[in-house]
């Protein structure tokens, strides 16, 4: 059962960066698309596909009754995607 609730976590946790990088993309043709924005946009769309790739691979992996733990590269890799979101989310508002 484990598994199954640490892959529906990660699908959660996907979704919400999903919305969080949409939000960005809306907030930038909001607010006019100054080249500061675009940059943000950009950076957040990047961040997410980043993010996006640690999920679908631990999602995959999460597959077996016994799955390996997650590798401290893919820690790492969807920490500092979470940070990116807020810095550019702070970079678009300034």
């Amino acid at each position: 059962m484990q598994p199954e609730r640490t892959r529906l976590a990660w699908r959660r946790t996907t979704l919400s960066a999903t919305v969080v990088a949409l939000l960005a993309g809306r907030q930038a043709l909001h607010s006019g698309a100054t080249p500061a924005a675009l940059v943000a946009v950009a950076l957040t769309a990047v961040a997410w596909l980043g993010f996006l790739a640690v999920a679908h691979r631990r999602v995959q992996r999460l597959g077996v009754a016994r799955p390996e733990p997650l590798a401290p590269r893919g820690a790492l890799t969807a920490a500092l995607c979470t940070v990116a979101f807020a810095v550019f989310a702070v970079a678009m508002l300034f």
